[in-house]
């Protein structure tokens, strides 16, 4: 077993995993957050998506031992209970981003992390190249892509951007 320490949406946290357990599997089976889905195994799907220091990974395939000593976020983390959604949570509220939800966690987090890299006047065009890694099996992505441009302007005033 290996101790890993790491800061998980703001809090420290400990566990002793087998040096073989994936993130994905850390974040689920030890901590609860299950917002955090996994839908593939092979990173093809993005489900998956949580951000280590600030950047994108694709859960099911780091290593939970990847983490120690890093800070990670998962969907959870994005809005604080009884507080207001974080602004790309929103726009894939109001603008229909999701319908069975079961990618909507991954296809946020990697949103933010577009609009972290790209800005938020991001274009259709580059939105439906940055969520190559995304698959949805539900929507025909227009509602996805739209809300992610909603978001992307909407983070430009936020303080939770």
């Amino acid at each position: 077993m290996a101790k890993i320490s790491l800061i998980v949406n703001g809090n420290p946290v400990t566990g002793n995993v087998d040096p073989r357990t994936l993130l994905v599997q850390f974040l689920r089976e030890n901590l609860r957050l299950t917002g955090t889905h996994v839908g593939c195994d092979t990173s093809q799907c993005g489900a998956c998506v949580v951000h280590l220091d600030g950047k994108a990974v694709k859960s099911c395939t780091t290593l939970a031992v990847m983490a120690d000593g890093h800070e990670v976020k998962t969907i959870e983390g994005l809005a604080a209970d009884g507080a207001p959604l974080h602004p790309m949570q929103e726009a894939f509220r109001e603008h229909h981003g999701l319908q069975c939800g079961f990618c909507t966690p991954g296809m946020i987090m990697t949103a933010i992390d577009i609009v972290h890299r790209k800005g938020h006047e991001v274009d259709d065009h580059t939105i439906r190249e940055e969520l190559e890694g995304n698959l949805c099996r539900c929507t025909g992505y227009q509602n996805i892509v739209a809300s992610i441009a909603a978001g992307a302007k909407a983070m430009a005033k936020s303080d939770l951007a």
